[in-house]
Parts: structure tokens; sequence; C-alpha cells
């Protein structure tokens, strides 16, 4: 259903709607006077308790997306998040004055309290005999309520609900009600953060919180939201990062912390990208990159059983394997598997530029070696990291914030992690000497006044803080959309996001 159709078969019907409502309330039934509901079950709970119900009372709630009238009966079905429930209503059972208001006052996506015993019906299914009932709610506009139906080869199918992407994100509370697809995925990420938080607690990490609003957008390159604090002056940016704080508390003798909290990133928008997002940052003291490998092949672990109930699942074809130890591919070898380009087309810019001419990419705007050696390994390594896979060895010049490789100071102790051929997390062994971090800054510095926009800002207070010296720590940071989506199969970030970011309606 299209915003148009909607937007038509709303107009046409609230009038009615309200015309029940009004005679309701003037009857002295008004259902918004009616502030609760003493209910004893779920919607989704009566059938799998059947045995244990059989026959006896219970008192339930929900929305109703299901009339059928027979004459001096009815059956209805009440949902709620939990699932569906039959409702069997007879004019005897509940009252000639009921009954009416059920037969000509009450649509589908009302709210109804149900009163009643548990049975099964001739077919089997089982249901609730409705003995009282109360409008507990009336909803004024159609719900675009579709059908499911089975295919000839046993598939469910999802049909004539809302069904215009823009439409669902910018009403996302409809689209919960209407597409149970689109309400698993919502889901299941919250069954993947929990299980993420588990995974960590029981590895006796902390979990923190740390500010929005920073006077130093840093630990990432990005380019932050901007705003202003009246009160004190002061201009502030959203955070785009949640490192520098994280590694504060490491400084500060809380040697395992993590954080799950939005970040914002003011960037292009597509369908791996959303201004704002959910991001995972932990840091553990006295640990390195192999540690930080450990810890992110738990997590992915863990939140692949939360929702498939094993360590694999199918992606795009191709069964997804997580029960094994990821593959660790460094940048350049990776680069050479999958476009030719030898190792010693790095030994300089004018080479790297040349590689990149060679392949056919533009070689302005890229003023570095190692911007050079990311973008070729976006370009040809990246699709094909379908399986979990470590890309390690990054470029010194794009990891301001790693250790240097003892002996290949032009590389770092860095690692990103993929699957389903997307980026989905980014690990180091985090610098600890305040003077190598301080020449990291500089040269970020340089690159930011020649107009980088996502250059690392200098941040003295937080080397003032290494300063008073930070163990060797290991961290890493991931999107929690991601990997959802990925998990999901989702064919963008807007579907694992309750409430993406949108333009106004016109």
């Amino acid at each position: 259903m299209s915003e148009e159709e909607l937007e038509e078969e709303e107009h046409g019907a609230d009038a009615v709607r309200m015309q029940k409502l009004r005679e309701l309330q003037e009857g002295g039934r008004d259902p918004f006077a009616i502030e609760r509901f003493d209910r004893t079950h779920e919607c989704g709970d009566v059938a799998p308790l059947f045995d244990e119900l059989d026959g006896k009372d219970v008192s339930i709630a929900g929305r109703v997306t299901s009339i059928r009238h027979m004459g001096k009966a009815c059956f209805l079905d009440l949902s709620d998040y939990s699932g569906r429930i039959q409702i069997y209503l007879r004019r005897d059972d509940v009252g000639e004055a009921v009954y009416d208001d059920i037969k000509h006052r009450v649509d589908i996506g009302d709210f109804l309290g149900v009163g009643g015993f548990v049975f099964k019906t001739r077919t089997g299914e089982t249901s609730v005999h409705a003995k009282a009932v109360s409008i507990l709610s009336k909803a004024i506009r159609t719900l675009p309520i579709g059908k499911e139906y089975e295919t000839g080869t046993g598939d469910q199918v999802h049909a004539g609900a809302m069904a215009d992407p823009e439409l669902r994100y910018r009403r996302r509370y409809v689209d919960l009600l209407v597409n149970k697809p689109a309400r698993d995925i919502l889901l299941s990420r919250i069954q993947v953060v929990k299980a993420i938080r588990q995974e960590l607690d029981g590895q006796k990490y902390l979990e923190v919180e740390t500010p929005y609003l920073q006077a130093i957008a840093g630990g990432a390159a990005a380019r932050p939201f901007n705003t202003h604090h009246n009160a004190l002056d002061l201009d502030l940016h959203l955070r785009i990062s949640l490192e520098l704080y994280l590694k504060r508390l490491i400084i500060g003798g809380i040697d395992k912390v993590y954080e799950i909290g939005r970040v914002f990133r003011n960037e292009g928008v597509s369908t791996r990208h959303n201004p704002e997002f959910t991001l995972l940052e932990l840091y553990a003291a006295y640990c390195n990159l192999e540690d930080m490998m450990d810890v992110t092949q738990a997590i992915f672990r863990a939140a692949c059983r939360a929702i498939h109930g094993g360590e694999s699942f199918e992606f795009g074809g191709q069964t997804i394997d997580l029960s094994k130890p990821f593959e660790r591919l460094p940048m350049i070898e990776g680069i050479t598997r999958y476009s030719g380009i030898t190792p010693d087309a790095f030994e300089d810019l004018p080479s790297a530029h040349a590689a990149l001419r060679k392949v056919g990419l533009p070689t302005e705007n890229e003023p570095t070696v190692g911007g050079i050696i990311e973008k070729l390994h976006e370009r040809f390594t990246q699709p094909h990291l379908v399986q979990p896979t470590f890309i390690t060895e990054f470029p010194l010049e794009t990891s301001p914030l790693a250790k240097k490789i003892p002996g290949r100071d032009h590389l770092v102790r860095r690692y990103e992690v993929y699957m389903g051929a997307q980026e989905l997390g980014n690990a180091f062994s985090e610098i600890n000497d305040p003077i190598d971090q301080r020449e990291r800054f500089t040269e970020q510095g340089k690159l930011l006044a020649a107009g980088d926009p996502e250059a690392h800002p200098m941040d003295e207070d937080f080397l003032r803080a290494l300063e008073y010296g930070m163990p060797p720590t290991g961290g890493y940071g991931g999107g929690i959309d991601r990997l959802v989506q990925v998990l999901t199969g989702s064919a963008s970030i807007r579907d694992v996001i309750f409430f993406p970011l949108l333009r106004p309606e016109k």
C-alpha cells in the first residue's frame, strides 16, 4: 500500500470511526476513560498452555486484528507483542448492549479486554469463550493490516500491508503492527544487544556511560554534529566515538570497561550508514590485539546464537559459519590476492597513485599511501569477505590511535572484522605512549589544516591523561546496527533501527 493509497483509505474511514467513538461516549462507555485492565495472561501465552488452562477462566487484553460476525455470535482475534488468540463471543453470554457495541462500534485496531474460559473450537483452534468484554481504546485511523497465506512450497507470505519502505520507516509504529517480518527483525536486535551484554558481563567487563556532549569530538575519523551550550556559552559536538573517555577510565584504574550507546556522524546516508547509530566499544587493560580477536569472536557467536540458535546462519545463499576461528588476512596481502597489485606499489606516493590509475580509480584527494591502500582494500578485497575475517596490518596514516608494528613502523597493530562483505568492527593494540600519541595528533592536525574534515583533532586533556600512565590495553569498537543487519539479512540499516532519521514530511 502506497502513502497516497493509505491516506485515501484513512480519510475515508476516519469519519465513520469518529462517529462510532461519539456513540460510545454518548452512551457512557468512553473507551478513553478506562485507565487499566487486569490480565492473567498475554495473548500468545494461552495456546501453549492449553493443557493447563482448558476450561479455566482467563483475563486477556489486546488489539483487534480480525472480526468475523455470524448472526448472534462472532469470532475475533486479539493480538499483543506475544502473539494472538481467538475470541468467541455470543450475544447471550456478554449481553445485548455489549454485543451491539462489538458488532457496530468496534473496528480492527481497537483494544478490548476479555474475560472468559479457554476451550478448543470444532476445528481444533485454542480460543477464549468470552463472558465479559470491555472496550479499552479506539483506533480512529484504519490499520493497513494485510493477510498472511501459505504458498504451494510452504512459504509464509505477508501481503497487502503497508509496503512502501519510506512510509514504513516514517510510521514505524504502524510498521511494527502490520508487518510481522519487520517486527521480528527489530525484536532480534533486542536479543543481540542482550546477548552481547551477557557475554561481556560474564567476562567481567563493567558497563559505563560517557558524555554525549564533548568539547573535542575524537576517537574516530568522522564529521561531528555541532551544537552550543547557552549557559556556558560553549560550542560543543555530539560524540562520534566512545573511545577517548573509555580510555580515561582505563587510566583511572577500571581495567575492563564497555559502553553500548548512540554516536552521531554528520555524514551521508546509505543502506549501511545512518547519521546516528549504536556503537559498542570495549577496552581491557593488559590485553592486546589477539585478545580483542577472542572477544570479538565471542561477541559475534553470542549474537548469532541469540537469534539463530546456533553459530551459523544463511546469508545471500551462503552459510556463514562463526564456529571456526575467523580468518586473519593482512590488508596488503588481501589487495594482492584480489587485484594483483603487489606490495612494491606502495613504497611511495607516486607508485601508489600509479597503482590507482592502473585499476581505473581516481587519484585526486588521495594525499597518503595509507589512504590509497585502504581505498584499494574497499574496492577489491571487501566484496569477497563474506565469511568472518579479520583484516590486519593497517597503514599508519589512517590509524592515529594504534600501536606501530615493531620493525615495520609504516603499519600498525589494528584489525577490522568483516562478515557478509560488511565492515562490522575495528580493534587496536592501543597507544599508551603519550609522546607517540602527540606526534600522531600533530600529523593529523596537519591534515586537518590542509582541509581534511575527518582528521583527528588535538586533544590536550587526553594527552595529559596518558601522561599519568595507561597500561598495555586492547580495544574494540563495532556497530550494533550493521551486525544485526548482517545476521538478519536485512537490505538496509534502516530496517534494524527503530526510528531511522528521515527528511521531514512535506
